[in-house]
């Protein structure tokens, strides 16, 4: 498994076109790389997997030449025909079933907000966790209780593996984030809600890097 592209968590945006104003993905997407984003899942909530792979294209011709690797939220199908990493829910497909269509060079992500389904995660098939809801959310209706910081420290008790904290995260708090356990933190509308994208990302770049010192 060691063809796997080189992975930063340090500032993970999770994007797709219900999160920006029309037209405005990939310049949100640029913006938000110039600011320091390391990492970028395509959460695409209402479109087919056709047009996720459409959208997921264009979206590679921004990240290739940059080296951010592209995540595909769910979709193991539309990962496969980017090239790209996938991460997975509780509910999704399990990660061995993704390991084998996606080959060992993939990225794997999967989510994990408390110690019993941390339990469930065979870490020899997965890269990295997203531990979570760390902060009340109003992105992710189904997010769950938040766990605060102290349940990152929980969930990686269990599963230690690379980690990045998501749910209601702001510049404000990513630092508690990255002490509690985090390699980074996973945003998106902080980032893609924002007036200035890329000072947005800039203020939650120097926050988690200020915390990893």
């Amino acid at each position: 498994m060691s063809g796997r592209p080189a992975f930063d968590l340090g500032l993970y945006l999770v994007i797709g076109s219900q999160d920006v104003a029309p037209g405005r993905l990939e310049a949100t997407l640029r913006a938000a790389l110039a600011g320091g984003v390391t990492l970028v899942q395509l959460r695409e909530k209402q479109a087919d997997g056709e047009t996720a792979v459409a959208l997921g294209k264009r979206m590679k011709d921004i990240l290739d030449p940059l080296g951010v690797p592209l995540i595909v939220n769910d979709d193991v199908a539309a990962a496969k025909a980017l090239g790209a990493g996938v991460h997975l829910g509780q509910d999704d497909l399990p990660a061995a079933e993704a390991r084998a269509a996606l080959g060992a060079d993939a990225i794997i992500g999967v989510s994990a907000g408390t110690p019993e389904e941390a339990r469930r995660v065979d870490r020899s098939l997965v890269d990295y966790l997203g531990i979570g809801p760390v902060f009340a959310t109003a992105t992710k209706s189904d997010a769950g209780a938040a766990i605060g910081p102290e349940g990152i420290r929980r969930v990686l008790e269990i599963a230690p593996l690379p980690a990045v904290a998501i749910g209601g995260i702001s510049a404000k708090n990513a630092g508690d984030c990255v002490r509690g356990g985090a390699e980074g933190v996973a945003v998106v509308s902080a980032i893609c809600g924002a007036a200035d994208p890329e000072a947005a990302a800039r203020e939650l770049r120097a926050a988690v890097e200020a915390a990893r010192r």
